[in-house]
């Protein structure tokens, strides 16, 4: 008897999901402000490339310690207070950085702004698993990254004229008490399941958190979620987050409004490319890792093309390599959907944290050397970018290793018999589960 098919989320749990994506919104544009914003922090507290690398290596290693510990205490204490703590400590970092005067309280301002980014996707996620079916899933994951880029896309032209206007202080102050503000309208709307305002909080032993994080290590599809996003995202990371407008303007001459504009390349390609993807690969969950492969080495073709460009760049040559890189983000999101169908619900959060963790490891290691080399070399942005390819070949061997191992563990269960919830695609390029997350 077939099983009866799985109802579409209802509208409500669409607004609850457009509400906590707003909190993700806020949190991409906090996050990326000083890609345009890096040469004015330059000047305001006096620094170089590697004290200007720090703050995004900061934020972002921050970041990415904290997304494990944020993907624990989604599962405890739900997602609708995860996300009160983030805007308020997002708030408190913007305000701290609007009125900072010299580089150690505005470094400490970007990492107060790092946890509260760090609490953000994983919350968001894990309300989009509370409130929509499986199937639903993949496209509302690609649906909340393109939606983040809202906040990139804010990040861009409209806050260089912001900073160009009134300034630093009247720009980011306003900033951060938007997102203080915010925090009225979550509480209001926000519900962290279908027919709860908020989830029970319960005491969770240390041993059993650690053993909730070591079985989600233990799945062959969560180490290959965790390569997965650290090789897609990174090189669009970097150019958003700080190096794009130096790089553009230091390197290759452009004004800076033209650099600002040009990242704007990043925002669109992401807004379109993510729910496209998130479509097919919701349609078609087989050809996701080809799909992860074939990006990867269009992106290592794109990185011969500008780092061997003889000259100036041509923009008729930035505009379709910054679009492949910013396809990055779209691609990375199907490392969450590995985690979704591989472990069971009440360990997505912890899973979803440990693959986060990728994408913005290999951002902050990328973004320091960038700095180190340029400040070694004296400024030569044509060595220092040679760090993104370096990066992209050690993801995507590693990714190509937990890939063999993901599938080799499937067959080998197989072979001996045991009930193994998979089915294998026509090509054997995916395995995905079939009637629901493996143990």
């Amino acid at each position: 008897m077939p099983s009866r098919p799985v109802p579409a989320a209802p509208v409500r749990s669409w607004l609850i999901w457009l509400i906590g994506a707003g909190v993700y919104v806020l949190a991409v544009f906090h996050r990326t402000s000083l890609g345009v914003a890096g040469l004015d922090a330059a000047e305001r507290f006096g620094v170089g490339s590697a004290a200007l690398a720090t703050f995004t290596v900061l934020q972002i290693g921050v970041y990415a310690l904290m997304q494990v510990p944020t993907g624990v205490l989604v599962d405890r204490f739900g997602p609708r207070r995860v996300l009160t703590a983030a805007l308020l400590l997002l708030g408190l970092g913007q305000i701290l950085l609007a009125v900072a005067q010299s580089y150690p309280p505005a470094l400490l301002a970007r990492g107060i702004l790092g946890v509260g980014d760090a609490l953000t996707f994983v919350s968001v996620l894990r309300l989009a698993a509370n409130h929509f079916p499986q199937r639903q899933y993949m496209l509302v994951t690609a649906l909340t990254g393109a939606l983040g880029f809202v906040g990139n896309l804010a990040a861009t032209l409209p806050l260089t004229l912001l900073l160009a206007g009134p300034g630093w202080t009247p720009t980011f102050l306003t900033a951060g008490l938007v997102t203080v503000v915010f925090v009225a309208v979550l509480l209001v709307a926000v519900h962290d399941t279908p027919h709860a305002r908020r989830t029970e909080s319960r005491t969770v032993p240390v041993r059993e958190v650690g053993e909730q994080l070591r079985a989600a290590l233990r799945v062959p599809g969560t180490r290959l979620g965790f390569w997965t996003h650290f090789s897609a995202p990174f090189g669009q990371n970097v150019m958003v987050l700080l190096w794009g407008v130096p790089f553009l303007v230091e390197g290759q001459g452009y004004a800076t409004t033209t650099a600002s504009s040009l990242l704007m390349v990043f925002v669109v390609g992401a807004m379109a490319g993510g729910p496209l993807l998130g479509g097919v690969v919701g349609r078609r969950p087989g050809v996701r890792m080809p799909l992860v492969v074939t990006y990867l080495l269009a992106v290592g073709v794109t990185w011969g093309v500008l780092l061997g460009w003889p000259g100036r760049i041509p923009v008729a040559v930035l505009v379709p390599a910054f679009t492949v890189l910013s396809l990055g983000g779209p691609v990375s999101t199907i490392g969450f959907g590995l985690v979704r169908d591989y472990n069971p619900l009440p360990r997505v959060g912890t899973a979803t944290g440990v693959v986060n963790v990728g994408g913005f490891v290999a951002t902050t290691v990328t973004s320091l050397l960038i700095g180190v080399l340029l400040e070694l070399t004296g400024g030569r942005y044509g060595i220092a970018l040679l760090a993104m390819p370096a990066v992209l070949a050690f993801g995507s061997w590693r990714m190509a290793v937990w890939w063999l191992r993901a599938r080799a563990a499937v067959f080998a269960a197989q072979e001996r018999g045991e009930d193994v919830p998979v089915r294998l695609r026509r090509h054997r390029f995916d395995l995905r589960p079939a009637d629901g997350p493996a143990a």
